[in-house]
């Protein structure tokens, strides 16, 4: 960021030499007063002395210094190289540590090269650590190439001796070629599985206490033959669009043979990179500052404290300083326009500009006659010949904008004088290219703010403005709606003679508008009186000395700031001849102001750095250019850190050619204050200039500290002169009251003064913050009755009375209570070699908010041919540069590609829009990498949990600690009278039986298929015939036992209920299993397989299809067909005689088994009862009050929990009539569910989260198609949602809300929940109160505890009710550690007890004790004998207002989420779904978001649907979203394809399943992030 300008460096680049711009904050503390006494020995010596406490580390490592190929360079000014220097001593004193480099998704797999895999560097730790002691920060690392290479036995020691870290044991990686036999029984203690592959070690940098990267060249090495999620979704019980399976399969929770408990075996490339990260993360961090604040639920309090330590300002209060009187001057204008007049009049020919072409040619040169006419001609046209209606268009005072390119100076000069002359108001902008252009918007809104509505311009530049289709201007974005007036010659009109401009004394109106664009992006408009513009002129006239007929060559933009001031206005007061140099003419000839200086002998020169920097580098084609004619070169932008170095080493090449030293003049100037400093040309008398070593960390605390021990983090600043004449100066504190800065203190320094701006237009409150400050000395007077203006310009006072800048205010950065300049931080970024990787004038620091703190973020242009390893490295180096030099972390750094960065108008990067496009997700990033564990400092202390209340605590009735026990129950079954005839049978079979005698014809079951028609029914008596045959097939064709195990593999339909009812018949124990995927044999047999062999099925019941595809060749593929059991086909049984059916002993006797795949990846089988199955049925029929007239839909999948009991069971108990949707056929017709719920009018309904899901997107903006086709949802009374999870209130509101249209009822939506230990706990069923929803803090929440809040409170989350519970269940919240029960509102996990309880898991090794407190376990105090099942959600239960059917108040069941699932980090605990919730908000393109801890560290995922260039976008937004609502650090950042996340088919993320594919590294990521 030279200066916000940069030319284009692919080209120039290669000519300059490379250390050119290697800037100085040098080490060298020269003393003030003297500057060019260092001869090359001294140099040497200096540097010598400089870098000794380094140099055992960086022998032969040390960069050598640049030799530059021109002669005249080869005694580069000396201080030049030394901040570059700095900067690598500092980087030298690091160990190169490994970082793991992020991955990225390459078109073409790269195999990693085994010399990029070098083993670390050899030297001890402890010496290492006693260095950083001595040094009291970390400094940086050298190169470990040229050690040789350690043993790998030695190496895996190394690795074995350090990794005893907190459960990281579980992932490592390893060094190619090693065969380190004596160690892998060592390490296989330590790790579950590792293989000696080909990833290399982690080794890892941490500087200044920061974890650095470094460069790892890790290739996409390809993998053995992994499935991969999102090409073909990962084995499991499958679910709609998507499937998946664990790695690990459970059974009961009891680990399968052959499979890993952890997890995978751990030999990818991902677990580790990660196990590097956590070796970065292990070293202790730098102490961390006192905490910003504890989050104590009530507020979060900040509570900072500053370091004792900290240097403070001891200086006297500083004095007002005085410039010299403004001299009086006799035959001085009263007013600019009248010094245009008499020049105009009296000097027609004399020159005034000479334009130049982009060849550097002489276009045109204005003459002061010519000006002064055109100016006439073009304020005559203005006043009178633009009218709207009659009425002239603008009157004296209206604003103007002025729209002219940098390469017309002549037409721009004529345009303000032409207005000037007309008393109308200039705004000179910038001329828009696009809709689009960086910052434009904020121009318009000043456009607009001001009023303008004209806008002046070339006829060139009006052609080349975008139009619309009506041939007119096109109006840009933010704008007003404007006139374009062309201004040249042929459209202005000659004035009549008698006619005049009126030229008045310099009165206090405005004069001229410029703008300014603050450090948020917005834009200001500065205005500025008659009097200030002429005072201003005068005050440049006399600093700078300029006489009448002076030569002045300006490279400047002649629309604001200096080159505005020198190049159109004092050149104007004192008849000056300006050459104006073009941008464009820059960008192609960098040498073009030295030899247009040359040329026409000019005296003065107005650069800016930049413009001296890009001369260096083209200079060695010109030999024959003399500067001897200059007295002046000012350098505008003086202030900068970078602009001394630039000085200096433009002065060591030119002096050769005729530049003196005492010429180069920097000057300190800012478009409120205007000039507020400059140094005097030599002739003036003044004193020699100076420069000064600061410490930065004396800086950070706004203090003034010499550096004599020349360390490496310091400053040098050069001075910027005297304090104008006519000009009263003070320093005043940065924030809060203008008190006086001591004179050893930085602050922001004031100007009263004739000549600086008078306003922000339009904003009266700014305008009095900063035109109108009153600066107080310490005892609280006014320092003078004269108000002053802020400048924006940090700095002091130094000897001399010299000026010192140091920064500006929209640079500063305040970090954990210092203050950092941006200019500085980019100055040391610059400064890390080798600068190959990016460009060097394209690199923005700025600071964002996040979690009550500025973080610092650096962005840069990388050049198209940097690869990614060596732009890694330079990144790692940057980091650990800025950490070394500023003692502060960077927290985000990004590499953009080429040209894609917002540019500033001419040149540079425009850092506002920047920030804003980082802020949006907008930036596009190459290579991001995120620091920040090492940056946030601050986040609340991790929790320390209490010994809770014992047993000892009072019971008195029913009161915990003086509050409700929580526990609650449904209606008592027991006490219903109803006329429920099913209730006289024990068994289910008996009620078919009963059913197919009393209603044989009545219609139970209508299976419809996608087009909406019914493709099967089957009746009572047709059912129980199907179920005949079936027992018979069983028992003749299979010679089955009762007892015996059987799986239904059936798609969902009436045969599988058929072939349950027959299996009852037969007295056989039914498995119902979701067949395999066709399209996804390998993916989805190997569950059914697990699921047969762990169920001890004898025998497979299924279709002729599906047994054909179980013995296929590909089945062979994916498992071992031959071990199939008995496998028969039920598609053409014979009729049969009848059935003696079989009779159980006892009801407690196993009816079924239930296997379902949890979140967590485990299947797990529970057994349920012939008892339990009655009541479960019973329980239902009561609460949706089912009786055979009824119709219910049902949208669910039918192989598990209350899905299959509702497909199954529930129609044959109630006798109702049961409409059969399967969730499938929505694959191909979205809207078929509401259709068939309109169709046949159902008053009840069941769905599942997918089928919600489905419908809200897929019909979110057909309801009005849905309409006119008649689909009518109002007579739907209650349509539920089958979940084992918190209620998705975002899913159920939308849901309610899109489908309003067609008469759904608000109040009809609403969820049920179960689990494996109890299918149906609670379900709204028809009576009683609608669900209530909560609003709960989540911090709070972490702490497990409940705090109730109001809606749409800052940290709240919205909490439905879970339904109601079951007739016959009962509920308590027990505390899960002690296993007490505990109060109302207050949150544990929920335990139930019901008749229609599972009565176990189904385990293949017995191990039944393992598991049984899940199925019968007791409170520990309180009620002790009843026998619970523990559900694993934690949840809690609330008293509310409502009553219910029986007149009680009733107890709403909240439920919170799943125990399993739960993160414990930082000792709270975490939901996933909150997180997940946070990260799908923090941006468009964020389809879907999963997370997972793997050895403590948080891991994001992340599905893209944008594309891929936004991938690294959201690294930085997931990290500021975490890091703000939930107070966690994200630790990787994965960006995949959208539909890599396994989601089962009850619409539920398999987190544990994603776990296992990133680490196995099956996941073909877009970009994984590693956070540093």
């Amino acid at each position: 960021r030279l200066d916000q300008t940069g030319p284009d460096w692919t080209r120039l680049d290669q000519t300059g030499p490379d250390g050119l711009w290697s800037l100085d904050i040098t080490t060298q503390s020269l003393s003030l007063s003297q500057r060019w006494d260092i001869t090359q020995k001294g140099y040497e010596k200096k540097r010598a002395k400089l870098l000794a406490p380094y140099t055992p580390q960086i022998q032969g490592n040390m960069p050598h210094l640049v030799e530059s190929q021109a002669a005249g360079l080869r005694d580069l000014c000396v201080c030049l190289d030394l901040h570059t220097e700095a900067v690598h001593a500092a980087l030298a004193k690091y160990k190169e540590r490994k970082m793991p480099m992020p991955s990225k998704r390459r078109s073409v797999l790269v195999q990693s090269s085994i010399e990029a895999c070098t083993p670390p560097d050899t030297s001890s730790a402890s010496e290492d650590e006693g260095s950083l002691r001595r040094a009291g920060r970390m400094v940086s690392s050298t190169p470990y190439q040229n050690h040789p290479a350690p043993n790998v036995e030695h190496w895996f020691n190394r690795v074995i001796q350090g990794s005893s870290t907190s459960s990281s044991a579980s992932s490592t990686s390893s060094h190619p070629g090693g065969r380190g036999h004596a160690t892998t029984a060592v390490l296989a203690d330590l790790m579950a599985y590792t293989q000696i592959g080909k990833t290399p070690l982690p080794n890892h940098t941490q500087i200044g206490k920061t974890p650095i990267p470094n460069h790892t060249q890790i290739g996409k090495t390809p993998l053995p033959n992994h499935t991969q999620i999102g090409k073909t979704p990962l084995p499991n019980h499958t679910q709609i669009g998507k499937t998946s399976l664990p790695n690990h399969t459970q059974i009961g929770k009891t680990p399968l043979p052959n499979h890993t408990q952890i997890g995978v075996p751990v030999n990818s490339r991902v677990s580790s990179k990660i196990q590097q990260l956590l070796n970065t993360l292990k070293r202790p961090k730098r102490p961390s500052l006192r905490e910003f604040f504890i989050d104590d639920f009530e507020e979060l309090v900040d509570v900072q404290q500053p370091d004792p330590n900290q240097p403070k300002a001891e200086g006297n209060q500083m004095s007002p300083l005085a410039g010299e009187p403004l001299g009086v001057v006799t035959n001085w204008p009263p007013s600019l326009l009248a010094s245009l007049q008499r020049w105009g009049i009296t000097q027609p020919r004399s020159p005034c500009l000479t334009a130049l072409d982009n060849a550097g040619k002489p276009v045109y040169t204005l003459t002061y006659g010519k000006l002064w006419t055109r100016s006439q001609k073009l304020a005559f046209t203005l006043l009178n010949k633009l009218s709207t209606r009659n009425e002239p268009l603008l009157l004296p005072g209206d604003r103007v904008a002025l729209v002219f390119p940098n390469s017309d100076p002549v037409m721009f000069m004529v345009a303000f004088y032409g207005c000037l002359l007309a008393e109308l108001i200039p705004v000179p902008i910038e001329v828009p290219l696009t809709r689009k252009d960086a910052g434009s918007q904020q121009i318009g809104f000043l456009l607009g703010s001001c009023g303008v509505t004209l806008a002046l311009t070339t006829d060139a530049c009006q052609k080349g403005l975008p139009k619309a289709q009506t041939g007119e201007v096109v109006t840009f974005k933010g704008w007003p709606r404007l006139l374009w007036f062309v201004t040249d010659g042929k459209h202005v009109v000659k004035p009549p003679k008698d006619w005049h401009p009126t030229i008045r004394e310099a009165n206090n109106e405005i004069a001229y508008i410029e703008y300014k664009t603050s450090k948020e992006g917005s834009t200001m408009g500065i205005t500025v009186s008659h009097p200030a513009m002429l005072a201003h002129c005068h005050a440049l006239t006399q600093a700078c000395g300029y006489t009448e007929a002076e030569t002045i060559c300006n490279v400047l933009d002649f629309k604001r700031d200096a080159g505005l001031w020198h190049g159109v206005l004092t050149s104007v007061m004192t008849r000056m001849h300006v050459i104006s140099i073009p941008y464009s003419l820059m960008k192609v000839n960098p040498l073009s102001w030295i030899q247009k200086v040359h040329t026409y002998k000019a005296r003065v020169a107005v650069v800016k750095s930049r413009d001296m920097h890009w001369s260096l580098l083209a200079q060695r084609d010109q030999r024959d250019v003399s500067l001897s004619s200059l007295r002046m070169l000012i350098v505008t932008d003086g202030a900068n850190p970078w602009s001394i170095s630039s000085c200096d080493a433009f002065l060591n090449v030119f002096q050769a050619r005729g530049l003196r030293p005492e010429v180069i003049c920097p000057c300190a100037s800012s478009a409120e204050g205007m000039t507020v400093a400059i140094r005097r040309p030599p002739e003036s008398g003044v004193p020699p200039p100076g420069k000064a070593v600061l410490s930065m960390s004396g800086l950070s605390h706004s203090v003034i500290r010499v550096d004599t021990e020349e360390k490496l983090s310091v400053l040098t600043v050069q001075d910027v002169g005297q304090v104008m004449p006519g000009a009263l100066v003070c320093v005043v504190r940065v924030e809060g009251t203008p008190y006086l800065c001591q004179t050893d203190e930085v602050g922001e320094i004031c100007v009263s003064s004739g000549s600086t701006g008078m306003a922000y237009y339009g904003l009266p409150g700014m305008t009095k913050n900063t035109f109108q400050t009153i600066p107080v000395r310490a005892s609280g007077g006014p320092i003078s009755g004269r108000p002053f203006t802020r400048t924006s310009l940090l700095g002091f006072v130094g000897p001399d009375n010299l000026v010192f800048i140091v920064g500006r205010m929209d640079g500063l950065m305040t970090v954990c209570g210092r203050r950092h300049n941006a200019d500085d931080v980019v100055a040391t970024a610059l400064a890390v070699e080798p600068m190959k990787f990016v460009y060097r004038g394209r690199i923005a620091v700025f600071s964002v908010s996040v979690l009550h703190d500025e973080r610092i973020v650096v962005v840069a242009e990388q050049r198209p041919d940097a690869s990614e390893e060596g732009s890694f490295q330079w990144m790692s180096r940057v980091l650990q540069a800025i950490d070394s030099i500023h003692q502060v972390g960077v927290y985000c750094l990004a590499l953009v590609p080429a040209n894609t960065m917002p540019k500033a108008p001419l040149g540079g990067i425009h850092i506002s829009e920047t920030k804003q496009r980082f802020l949006e997700g907008a930036l596009h990033p190459c290579n991001v990498l995120m620091c920040p564990h090492s940056c946030v400092t601050n986040l609340p202390k991790p929790r320390q949990k209490q010994p809770e209340v014992g047993p000892a605590s009072m019971i008195v009735g029913n009161l915990v600690a003086g509050k409700r026990i929580a526990q609650a129950c449904g209606r008592d079954v027991a006490q219903l009278e109803d006329n429920d005839q099913a209730r006289k049978f024990l068994y289910m079979q008996d009620v078919l039986q009963w059913r197919a005698q009393a209603t044989p014809d009545h219609a139970l079951f209508l299976v419809l298929n996608a087009k909406g028609t019914v493709s099967s029914t089957a009746s009572c008596l047709q059912l129980q015939k199907r179920a005949e045959r079936v027992a018979v097939a069983l028992i003749e064709k299979g010679r089955l036992n009762p007892g015996d195990h059987v799986a239904l593999v059936y798609p969902p339909g009436i045969d599988l209920i058929a072939t349950f009812y027959g299996c009852l018949y037969a007295g056989c124990v039914p498995v119902t299993v979701r067949p395999p995927h066709p399209q996804n044999l390998a993916t989805t047999l190997p569950t059914v397989k697990m699921i047969v062999e762990v169920s001890k099925s004898v025998c497979i019941l299924t279709t002729q299809a599906i047994m054909k595809l179980l013995k296929s060749k590909e089945a062979a593929a994916a498992v071992d067909v031959k071990s199939w059991p008995m496998v028969l086909d039920t598609d053409d049984l014979p009729r049969t005689k009848r059935l003696q059916i079989y009779k159980p002993p006892t009801p407690e006797m196993l009816a079924y088994l239930d296997f379902s795949v949890s979140t967590m990846g485990i299947l797990a089988g529970v057994k349920m009862s012939h008892a339990a199955t009655s009541a479960l049925c019973r329980s239902i029929k009561l609460q949706c009050e089912l009786y055979p007239s009824r119709q219910i839909a049902i949208c669910l999948d039918p192989y598990c929990g209350l899905g299959f009991a509702l497909w199954c069971l529930s129609s044959v108990y109630s006798g109702h009539q049961s409409i059969l949707v399967p969730p499938l056929e929505l694959d191909s017709n979205v809207s078929l569910w509401l259709s068939a719920v309109s169709q046949y009018k159902v008053r009840i309904t069941f769905c599942s989260y997918s089928v919600m899901e489905m419908c809200t997107k897929g019909l979110g903006t057909q309801t009005e198609t849905l309409r006119l086709r008649n689909i009518n949802l109002s007579c739907v009374r209650t349509c539920m949602v089958v979940a084992e999870e918190r209620p998705r209130i975002t899913l159920t509101q939308s849901f309610s809300k899109i489908f309003k249209d067609l008469g759904l009822s608000p109040r009809a939506v609403s969820t049920t929940f179960g689990c494996r230990v109890n299918m149906a706990v609670c379900l709204q069923g028809t009576s009683g109160p609608d669900p209530t929803t909560v609003y709960l803090d989540m911090r709070a929440l972490r702490h497990e505890r409940v705090r109730m809040v109001e809606r749409g409170s800052p940290h709240s989350l919205s909490l439905m009710e879970s339904g109601k519970i079951l007739p016959g269940v009962k509920v308590v919240i027990a505390n899960t550690e002690t296993k007490g029960p505990v109060g109302d509102s207050h949150l544990g996990e929920v335990w139930v007890s019901s008749p229609h309880n599972a009565t176990g898991y189904y385990t293949v090794y017995g191990e039944d004790a393992l598991h049984a407190d899940h199925f019968n376990t007791k409170l520990s105090f309180g009620d002790t004998q009843t026998v619970w099942a523990r559900t694993g959600y934690l949840g809690f239960l609330r008293r509310t207002e409502l009553t219910d059917a029986s007149g009680e108040r009733h107890d709403a069941l909240y439920v919170v989420g799943s125990l399993d699932e739960t993160l414990e980090l930082r000792g709270m605990r975490y939901h996933p779904i909150d997180i997940e919730t946070s990260v799908i908000r923090s941006h468009k393109s964020i389809a879907e978001c999963a997370v997972f801890t793997w050895t403590n560290l948080l891991v994001v995922v992340v599905e893209l649907s944008g594309s891929e260039q936004e991938a690294l976008d959201l690294v930085p937004l997931v990290t500021n979203v975490v890091l703000e609502d939930h107070y966690l650090i994200v630790g990787v950042v994965v960006v995949v394809d959208p539909g890599v996340i396994p989601i089962n088919s009850r619409g539920q993320k398999q987190r544990m399943h994603l776990r296992d594919g990133f680490l196995a590294d099956q996941l073909d990521p877009i970009y994984v992030a590693y956070n540093m």
